[in-house]
């Protein structure tokens, strides 16, 4: 019997932390991205710093991934919440600081709504820490009025 093939599927990732060395918790977990199997890291925007928005703690540092991957939507969290646990990250309350934080904003033309997931990711377009990188490797994923919405949020470059 033959194992059916599941197809190539194009997500973005969304990628934070603001404890420890953020820049390199970041850089690790792209690398460490790039490493799962079924996966392919094809893009990855600019380091960008943020306040944190309905969190507390030190300054976000955030990014956006592109990749392709023949996992499937759940498997592929499974995988980002083993490496959040790998990076030490500790879930004490919502929104609270972190070593690494990694979401799906995107998974193909996928339309989630489960406990566990939901995509594309439901507030993704009131944070300029995620529509900014996403606009820069992805510019189609973001409409001006998105990025009119957010435009008061202060994201500053690495």
């Amino acid at each position: 019997m033959s194992a059916i093939a599941r197809p190539l599927v194009k997500a973005y990732i969304a990628l934070g932390a603001n404890l420890g060395d953020p820049v390199a918790y970041l850089c690790k977990a792209m690398d460490d991205l790039a490493g799962l199997p079924g996966v392919s890291l094809i893009n990855r925007s600019s380091l960008y710093r943020t306040a944190p928005l309905e969190s507390s703690g030190p300054d976000y540092v955030n990014a956006v991934v592109e990749i392709t991957t023949y996992l499937t939507a759940p498997d592929l969290l499974a995988q980002l919440q083993r490496l959040e646990q790998g990076a030490g990250r500790q879930r004490a309350y919502r929104n609270a600081p972190r070593t690494l934080d990694l979401d799906i904003l995107i998974f193909g033309e996928a339309r989630i709504d489960s406990k566990a997931l939901t995509v594309p990711h439901p507030r993704m377009t009131e944070r300029a820490f995620v529509l900014v990188p996403l606009a820069e490797i992805a510019p189609h994923a973001v409409t001006s009025a998105q990025r009119m919405a957010v435009q008061s949020q202060a994201i500053l470059p690495l």
